[in-house]
């Protein structure tokens, strides 16, 4: 295999093609690299020489990325990606500072740890927690971050896998919905998430009888547990995720029509990126906590039964 100096005539190349194909203009890439237009038109013109494809479709306004361009630019808007966060990992503990990058949801974020952030910023003063924040199911890659949730079915990955609690569904609402359901035969109003559950909202409820004709549905989770917690509605909740509101209250099960799916919660490290102490204690600790809740509305609601914990990795 050759190696990639063999590949390309020089590492500002790729640099140059980098700020070149984000900004699809020469002009402004050398405004950014602080060097002419002309070396950058030169820089590109001898790496698409050296590889022998263009990169590159010219125009009067800018440059657009020839398939190959798009290949290759993905490769290095990620190694660029990664060069700068190492490099803002090594100022930051410079100063003291541990960053940890996590991939999680915008719901996990909003409903589970800013909760108790608090108490971990007393746990681990001096780490500066950073988030990859995903709207939609949770998936993809996590070569970009320290360690990120999934949801796993099987044993293939190439990761490190660190499970955490089996993927539990309960119907959540809150008191104040529950306690005004007085009339059996006004249907229930389900809070739906627009994808990636794996039950049907309808399972929430008894019968089709049960169901008022508008549900409310939301593209984010997080809004999905908001509207819960107003009273707006029934909605699935994710044990992982609303632990910490059912432990307080501020949410409780709808009846007892839980799910649990074939799949585990788990942190998800990649095999490339080396490990670091302090990410390993930050991770132990929300798995710690996360475990917590799970133990507690299981001790709440036996009714619920929610399998037991430990369980083996999956």
């Amino acid at each position: 295999m050759k190696t990639i100096r063999r590949q390309i005539p020089s590492m500002n190349a790729l640099f140059a093609f980098e700020a070149a194909a984000r900004l699809r203009n020469f002009s402004r890439a050398s405004e950014e690299l602080n060097v002419t237009p002309a070396a950058v038109s030169r820089m590109m013109q001898r790496l698409e020489e050296h590889l022998g494809t263009q990169l590159f479709q010219r125009g009067g306004t800018g440059v657009t990325l020839s398939e190959d361009g798009r290949l290759l630019y993905d490769a290095t808007s990620r190694a660029v990606a990664q060069i700068e966060g190492a490099l803002a990992e090594i100022e930051d503990r410079g100063k003291g500072v541990d960053t940890v990058t996590i991939s999680v949801s915008t719901a996990f974020t909003t409903h589970w740890l800013m909760p108790r952030i608090m108490r971990f910023k007393a746990a681990f003063p001096s780490v500066d927690l950073r988030f990859q924040l995903l709207m939609g199911p949770l998936s993809g890659p996590v070569d970009d971050v320290d360690f990120g949730m999934r949801f796993l079915r099987g044993k293939e990955t190439r990761d490190r896998v660190i499970p955490i609690m089996p993927e539990v569904l309960i119907p959540i609402c809150s008191p104040v919905y529950r306690a005004r359901r007085t009339d059996p035969t006004e249907g229930e109003t389900l809070i739906k998430l627009s994808e990636g559950e794996p039950y049907s909202p309808h399972d929430l409820v008894a019968g089709s009888e049960m169901i008022a004709a508008n549900p409310l549905i939301f593209a984010d989770y997080a809004i999905v547990v908001q509207a819960a917690l107003l009273g707006q509605g029934v909605a699935w909740g994710w044990l992982s995720v609303v632990g910490h509101w059912i432990r307080h209250g501020d949410l409780v099960p709808a009846n007892m029509r839980r799910q649990v799916t074939q799949r585990h919660c788990c942190f998800v490290q990649s095999s490339g990126k080396p490990l670091r102490p302090i990410v390993e204690e930050v991770r132990d600790w929300i798995v710690a906590e996360l475990q917590h809740d799970y133990r507690e509305v299981r001790q709440m609601f036996p009714g619920l039964d929610i399998p037991e914990l430990p369980l083996s990795a999956p």
